[in-house]
């Protein structure tokens, strides 16, 4: 029986064109610049999001401390959200091995980071403070979109303030899909940008780094540094390239399933949807919600533990397996 996994799109499994796409591609050396897939992955993205160059890494985790590292020198601090995976979930990379310190403040409820409170940790040039260089963005965060005209604005902020602008993008294009908008358009207001191929876009493997040539050019000595120069890669790159051409416009089926989804489940008494779903994430509170993951993972079903649990859509959950889920949970609360 199909196995109906919840708990992040980062556990799809790449599709049978895709496997045929890896095998198919021809290779090299990538710490030569010799893979041609590679490079045409690296060409593909930079001009997908109108940057003059990108870097493939091996995750979002690296690129994103690849970003920070290229941006910042020791002692100088990035400014993020308190929930931010730059910050709280990729084990302080930035802090331990880039000697940067992070100035984190809670994310607003629309996953937005007021530019006030921003202004206000902002350090002044003085002895006794850390240099802030770097403001840091997640889009979506926990699958809430942040709008073109906050971005802009925050264009603005870091200009007059002097501070560079790091987009953790990992979903990017489930941020573009839903405002119906070229990626391009969030891209645009930010100096670099990371995005995922191993999230909601289905590739194995695989994120992206992008920029202008000069931090390009300094983020590869720090991939290799942090041991991410891959030699044969273009089986991984072949990947996401196939699902840049293939898995973007189908991300509106992952938003629609977990809305079906959201209110599916709120039609249940015994499940508080906490958000209605921007994008492919919904949050619930279900009671006995300790028995309630057992008894699915007995039917296949499987959901994170935590009580405020988050529910993932992706390209292996069908409209069918939203029927299942509905189903599943209507007869654990029978």
């Amino acid at each position: 029986m199909k196995i109906i996994d919840l708990r992040s799109d980062t556990v799809t499994q790449p599709t049978e064109q895709m496997k045929k796409a890896m095998i198919e591609a021809p290779l090299g050396d990538d710490v030569y610049g010799e893979d041609p897939t590679v490079n045409i992955l690296e060409t593909k993205v930079a001009t997908l999001l109108s940057k003059e160059a990108a870097m493939f890494t091996p995750s979002c985790t690296q690129s994103n401390l690849i970003a920070l590292m290229s941006h910042c020198q020791r002692g100088d601090e990035y400014i993020a959200g308190q929930s931010a995976h730059s910050y709280l979930y990729e084990a302080g990379g930035g802090a331990v091995l880039g000697s940067i310190q992070p100035q984190p403040i809670i994310f607003e409820d629309d996953g937005s980071l007021d530019l006030d409170k921003v202004a206000a940790v902002i350090k002044p040039q003085d002895v006794h403070f850390a240099n802030s260089r770097l403001l840091c963005l997640e889009n979506t965060m926990s699958g809430k979109v942040l709008s073109l005209e906050y971005l802009q604005q925050v264009k603005a902020f870091a200009d007059k303030h002097k501070l560079s602008l790091h987009l953790d993008g990992a979903r990017i294009f489930n941020a573009a899909v839903k405002l119906e908008i070229d990626v391009k358009e969030i891209s645009k207001n930010f100096d670099t940008i990371s995005i995922c191929l191993s999230k909601g876009l289905g590739a194995p493997v695989g994120a992206m780094i992008i920029g202008n040539k000069e931090l390009i050019n300094k983020a590869r000595a720090w991939r290799k540094m942090l041991g991410g120069g891959m030699r044969q890669a273009g089986m991984l790159a072949a990947a996401g390239i196939y699902a840049l051409d293939h898995h973007v416009e189908r991300l509106v089926d992952d938003h629609s399933n977990a809305t079906f989804l959201a209110e599916g489940l709120a039609n249940n008494p015994s499940v508080t949807v906490l958000e209605n779903p921007q994008t492919n994430m919904l949050f619930i509170e279900a009671n006995n919600h300790d028995q309630l993951v057992p008894f699915l993972k007995q039917k296949n079903i499987i959901l994170s533990a935590d009580p405020k649990c988050r529910i993932v859509t992706h390209i292996d959950i069908s409209t069918d397996d939203i029927y299942t889920v509905i189903n599943a949970f209507n007869e654990f609360y029978e």
